[in-house]
């Protein structure tokens, strides 16, 4: 199948994905890959499958999914491996553009120095960057990239491309505990970002059986210092640590809605105050959350901030 969903997704609304990479061909064999490591490492483009084949499935998703009232928010181009690799992808795009439904693509970013992958995702209207580290030998240790890439010009592609894209541009980074977690590392890659201009920056971690076994999440206190440093740099920031609650959205229910959104923004204390002053509920539901393990306390200069508790059991 070369399509599936269509699915929530936090970044993307309903989103209908789009698998236009064979299991598993990459540029990259991340230590956190939820699909285990790389069998194939490749840097050049080439054929997968005939754009006509991608858009005939495509528009029959479209179809079945408009005639069971499912809405769809984006047709993302999201595959087993590197989106990029495939040589016909602004072809697909042109194409399945005609379904009048907004396209994306959700890259790790690595093949941005050629011109012709540049030039293949300028059709699209949100592309998501990968951005793990701006420093070569941690790049080298989390996303284990092919020996021919080179990061300076990845950086630098990306906002050569940022200049002539005319869509949105969004960016993810996986934090690793002791890997790329520390705060010179997050400062470095936020003052990245600030030249970048994303609209949106979301902090990610490996929520999902990771390709080496080893791989932990950080600790919600990292997460949360981060999440502030990242903030000083960008607009928009956001946290995906696992949580699929409807975030942002006020029920009534106000345990849920405490969770749903600390899963995505770590709250201030005075904040969560007013929220529950506004939801006629009192500090209680917090200590109970704490206590029941949903909910963890930290600290960041100088002011308590509660962000949702994340499993990391393997």
């Amino acid at each position: 199948m070369l399509t599936f969903g269509p699915v929530p997704s936090r970044r993307l609304g309903r989103s209908l994905g789009i698998n236009n990479i064979p299991p598993k061909i990459c540029t990259y064999s991340c230590i956190y890959c939820q699909l285990g490591k790389t069998s194939k490492m490749k840097i050049q483009p080439q054929i997968f499958y005939l754009p006509s084949e991608i858009f005939i499935e495509v528009q029959d998703k479209v179809k079945k999914s408009k005639e069971k009232g499912e809405p769809i928010d984006y047709l993302t181009f999201v595959p087993d491996g590197e989106p990029t690799l495939d040589i016909n992808l602004g072809q697909e795009i042109k194409l399945i553009k005609s379904l009048g439904i907004k396209i994306a693509v959700i890259s790790n970013s690595s093949l941005i120095d050629q011109k012709q992958v540049r030039e293949n995702l300028m059709e699209a209207d949100l592309i998501s960057f990968k951005i793990d580290s701006v420093e070569e030998e941690i790049w080298r240790k989390v996303d284990r990239p092919h020996r021919n890439l080179s990061l300076k010009d990845i950086l630098n592609s990306m906002l050569k491309f940022k200049e002539n894209f005319k869509g949105e541009i969004i960016t993810e980074t996986m934090l690793v505990k002791d890997i790329n977690d520390n705060s010179q590392h997050i400062e470095r890659v936020a003052d990245f970002l600030a030249k970048l201009k994303p609209s949106l920056s979301y902090l990610s971690l490996p929520i999902r059986p990771p390709a080496d076994s080893w791989v932990q999440s950080p600790s919600e206190g990292v997460v949360n210092q981060s999440y502030h440093v990242f903030k000083e740099k960008v607009d928009q920031v956001e946290c995906l640590i696992g949580y699929e609650g409807n975030a942002f959205a006020f029920t009534g229910e106000v345990e849920e809605d405490i969770l749903s959104i600390t899963s995505v923004h770590p709250m201030r204390e005075d904040a969560l105050k007013d929220f529950l002053g506004r939801a006629n509920s009192d500090w209680s539901v917090i200590d109970r959350l704490i206590k029941q393990g949903k909910l963890v306390e930290s600290e960041y200069e100088g002011h308590k901030f509660y962000i949702r508790k994340f499993n990391k059991k393997r």
